[in-house]
């Protein structure tokens, strides 16, 4: 579970946001495509591209959308603001959230954990001994 695996979760978050985004019809401002649509995309190309780094901000990412999916539940819940719907989408939002936050700090750990090397090592000769003579 690697690179394909974080490629996949990005791309379901990303084509799920702009689906939710194109369903509810509601005008949305500039921060908020740039959030949903265009860091995603970003973010997909970098770990296309192979950069490391690139896994542990998808991390980051998925963090700060959880945290606004979780935000946005308690204010549909509390208020009874959007209803069903906003509800439905902000349960998929945040389990593939929560999904790139597990897929990328795996992907991530992966990479730097290595695996000990396989077979054994020859032992190390004997320490000369202080009573023996030269």
């Amino acid at each position: 579970m690697g690179r394909q695996a974080l490629l996949t979760t990005v791309a379901g978050l990303l084509l799920f946001e702009i689906g939710a985004m194109i369903a509810s019809a509601m005008p949305t401002g500039t921060w908020w495509i740039v959030f949903l649509v265009l860091i995603p995309a970003g973010l997909g190309t970098l770990v296309w591209l192979g950069f490391r780094w690139a896994t542990m901000a998808c991390v980051m990412y998925g963090t700060v959308g959880l945290a606004l999916d979780l935000s946005t539940m308690v204010h549909v819940l509390t208020e009874d603001a959007g209803g069903l719907w906003a509800l439905l989408t902000t349960l998929v939002s945040g389990g593939l959230n929560f999904l790139l936050i597990l897929v990328g700090g795996r992907s991530f750990l992966g990479g730097v954990v290595t695996q000990p090397p396989q077979g054994s090592r020859p032992p190390n000769p004997p320490a000369p001994s202080s009573s023996a003579e030269p």
